[in-house]
């Protein structure tokens, strides 16, 4: 029996042995795997969850049993020190030595640590294993014991050292991100979407510093801060430095193995060493003159060697490398594939930012405008897996390029096809090198009869988890050609649908989302779960959005919209665009005030754009002292009723629309529902409020109201469709409650009405059996449960400013009542707007 010794247990090690014994040849082999760490194999690239839980099991990509059930000797907390080419054989720090026929080197990397003058003070940190963190958070602890507003820098803006900022902001202590380069991110974005992730960043309370080289760390034996320049410093209490990485060569070095000028040991496109039976793999191997920092190149290397080292020699590292990428960052989407960004002279590029929204969509073309280069997407990826897939399998382009970032015109259908629609070759775990047609024929083989029973086969997903929206895809389809049902679950946290997890809520009386954990969810949440409970509270128990700010989406934790320079803007309701003269005088005094841009917007109310956060309270104040309430502009909710003047003024009118309006309005504000809902109400058929592109219209005509439903306007506008004619206005508030409720309980997280309705078998027909001659025997309920939401209603903004514990969140800085000095206003046409970005 030949030995095999793997040096090195991390997540490449892992995969190597993984591979290994599922090949049918292993028996002939001993696998030996040496790991300095005390525990088996963990996820390094979720690191920053161990925050949340303390849990290293959690983590552990196998247990030790498992490699003890597949025959591989583990032997943890024990280091190699040497090898003996010659002999073949290594040594460890505990004076064992060990023969082998295949040594096969992953040994990782090592934090790099910048030589700065003071470096080695206490509180100065690495990010890279389970110790680190522990260590961290017991001096984290220690700091907050004496001082509740620490401060903690970290040194590196690229992908570790944002997820090492989340970890700061878990820790309780003010974040701090410090880079070198200009931009966050340098290898992954551009400058506009740098700027656009660093906004989304401070407005979640992390500090960005840019251009920043550190001369020495101050502090005489513990850090004190950060010294940049002359009278150029940051007061910081810890340091965490993740400012790159290392090949960890030094067994390389030692044992005469050929080395890269910067490090790393070189290999061949077999992962061979300058030695045909030391094999290199991962972060420590130097292919084709560069060290790949991904763990999905990382799985591929250990393929290739486990393949060599049992003899398929054909199966080879291939030229270029994809160094693709798709993650979350604290809450925020980023990615980017391919090549993204390029000059000019090698491609075209498209571009759609939304500053507002902190939304940056890039796309990279050929001159002839036929082949996806590449591209960058930041705070909506949900495209990334279809662009990744064109840009891997060269599929052709559509007409108008710009409908894969921007979205289809005309039926507002999506500019790209279903996942179905890809070759079976077509590479779908990038990590796993899982491709369409093993997923698929995962399930129409038998093999599998769930999206569990796929990843347990395939592997799929099981790296960074990028792919997963694509995967659920894949196996949703091809379940449903198979004739069976399909679940559209919330999240890995709950596995019910919306629908299931409403029932379950109202039933158990659950009001909490610690509560929703305990009874029917499993481990600790996650940001699609959280928004979702809160917004199932909200049309159970109309809770506001200040019952648990936590759970919610960041606009609604601040009762406002973050702009894109991070100050926010208010919007008070003004039921069917109706306002009197005296409030006109209160919004101007107001937006004269604090320094405001006012505008009258699409639904007949006036937006008071840039107010500082700590300004928010005193603004609402005096808006409530007047009358005014919140217009809920930022939550999934009733927006505005929209209405022309009707027959008060109008000589076209044939009833009176803005009354209505206002009833509809003042009937339905405040309550949460899966997205926003906009409403409008025309005096006659000339359709002045246009409320036939609203999720509920209303339109007078001979002998009553025509009731429209499930319409919207935006990037895939829908036509309302008729739900009932000349009906009278209880008849219309009836039939509302009912649709609106019905709604409510069935739609998914973040569906519109017209998205709803076309989901909904039977549609329109369907909809009028269920909400006019309810058919289901739920109308009574339906009514009920809309009056009970309608008597409970709160404006969120007077408990804001009446309840001081409330009021604190209305800060910029936890610790001190200091503003944002960021926020730079240049004039515009006698008002002022954000100063423009500079790229």
């Amino acid at each position: 029996m030949k030995t095999v010794i793997v040096v090195g247990n991390g997540m490449v090690g892992y995969k190597f042995c993984e591979k290994f014994i599922a090949t049918p040849s292993n028996n002939a082999y001993k696998l030996i795997v040496f790991g300095d760490e005390p525990r088996p194999a963990y996820d390094r690239v979720h690191l920053s969850e161990y925050f949340e839980n303390q849990d290293a099991k959690a983590l552990e990509l196998a247990p030790a049993t498992w490699y003890k059930k597949n025959g591989i000797e583990l032997i943890t907390g024990q280091r190699v020190t040497d090898i003996k080419k010659e002999k073949r054989e290594i040594h460890t720090d505990a004076g064992d030595s060990h023969s082998y026929d295949y040594l096969v080197l992953a040994t990782g990397s090592v934090p790099f640590v910048p030589p700065i003058s003071g470096v080695e003070k206490e509180g100065v940190f690495v990010y890279r294993t389970i110790e680190d963190l522990e260590e961290m958070m017991a001096y984290a602890s220690q700091i907050k014991a004496i001082k509740p507003n620490g401060r903690a820098a970290i040194l590196g803006g690229g992908l570790l050292g944002l997820e090492a900022g989340k970890a700061v902001l878990d820790m309780g202590l003010e974040p701090h991100v410090v880079e070198f380069a200009p931009k966050l991110m340098p290898r992954q974005l551009d400058s506009r979407s740098s700027n656009v992730l660093q906004l989304k960043l401070e407005s979640m309370g992390i500090q960005v510093h840019l251009s920043k080289a550190a001369n020495q760390i101050l502090g005489d034996k513990v850090i004190e801060g950060m010294e940049f320049g002359e009278d150029d410093r940051l007061d910081v209490d810890m340091l965490i430095i993740s400012a790159g990485i290392r090949p960890r060569d030094e067994l390389g070095r030692t044992c005469g193995l050929e080395m890269g000028t910067r490090g790393g040991i070189v290999v061949n496109n077999k992962m061979q060493t300058s030695a045909e039976d030391i094999f290199a793999i991962g972060e420590v191997a130097l292919y084709n003159q560069m060290i790949y920092g991904l763990v999905a190149p990382g799985y591929e290397m250990a393929d290739v060697a486990v393949n060599q080292i049992l003899g398929n020699r054909e199966v080879v590292m291939p030229d270029d490398i994809d160094m693709s990428t798709k993650l979350k960052l604290m809450g925020v989407d980023v990615a980017s594939f391919g090549t993204p960004y390029m000059p000019a002279d090698r491609g075209l590029s498209i571009i759609f930012e939304n500053k507002t929204k902190h939304l940056y969509k890039r796309i990279n073309v050929s001159h002839d405008r036929k082949t996806l280069l590449g591209g960058i997407l930041v705070g909506d990826a949900s495209d990334y897996n279809m662009l990744h897939q064109m840009y891997l399998n060269g599929m052709a382009l559509p007409e108008n390029a710009e409908e894969l970032i921007v979205g289809a015109r005309g039926e507002g259908g999506s500019a790209f096809g279903s996942a179905m629609d890809l070759p079976d070759t077509a590479q779908i775990c990038s990590c796993e090198s899982i491709t369409k047609g093993n997923i698929c024929s995962s399930l129409l083989d038998g093999k599998s009869e769930s999206l569990k029973d796929v990843i347990q086969c395939t592997k799929a997903t099981t790296g960074c988890g990028g792919c997963k929206p694509m995967v659920t895809e894949l196996v949703n389809e091809t379940l449903k050609s198979m004739g069976k049902e399909v679940k559209d679950v919330i999240c890995e946290h709950f596995e019910y649908t919306r629908q299931e997890l409403y029932g379950i809520v109202k039933v158990k009386g659950i009001s909490t989302y610690n509560e929703a954990l305990d009874k029917c969810g499993k481990g600790h949440g996650c940001e699609v779960c959280k928004p979702a409970l809160a917004s199932i509270f909200a049309t159970i128990y109309n809770d506001t959005a200040n019952k648990e700010d936590v759970i919610q989406d960041s606009n609604d934790r601040f009762l406002a919209n973050i702009q894109r320079n991070g100050s926010y803007s208010v919007v008070p309701r003004i039921p069917g665009g109706e306002i009197t003269p005296d409030k006109l005088i209160v919004l101007g005094d107001v937006a004269k005030e604090y320094g405001l841009y006012t505008k009258i917007t699409g639904g007949q109310r006036i937006d008071l754009f840039g107010a500082e956060l700590n300004d928010l309270p005193a603004i609402w104040k005096k808006l409530i002292d007047a009358g005014f309430e919140s217009g809920h502009a930022y939550g999934k909710a009733l927006r505005t009723v929209k209405s022309c003047v009707g027959s008060t003024w109008c000589r076209y009118g044939m009833d009176e629309s803005v009354s209505f309006a206002i009833e509809l309005e003042d009937r339905y504000k405040g309550i949460r529902s899966p997205h926003k809902l906009k409403g409008g109400v025309s005096g006659c058929i000339r359709e002045c409020a246009e409320a036939r592109g609203k999720d509920f219209g209303v339109i007078a005509v001979e002998g009553g109201w025509n009731l429209y439903v499930c319409g919207n306007g935006g990037a895939t506008p829908k036509h309302a469709q008729l739900l009932a004619e000349q009906i009278d206005n209880e008849t219309v508030i009836k039939y509302l409650d009912r649709f609106l409720m019905y709604y409510i309980r069935t739609a998914a997280p973040l569906m519109r009405t017209a998205a709803w309705l076309e989901k909904l078998e039977g549609g329109i027909e369907q909809l009028k059996k269920v909400v006019v001659e309810d058919s289901l025997n739920i109308a009574q309920e339906l009514e009920m449960d809309m009056q009970s939401l309608v008597d409970k209603y709160e404006c969120e903004w007077k408990q804001a400013v009446e309840n001081e514990e409330i009021g604190k969140r209305f800060k910029h800085f936890v610790n001190t009542d200091d503003r944002d000095d960021n926020l730079v206003f240049v004039p515009m046409r006698e008002q002022k707007m954000p100063e423009p970005w500079t790229n």
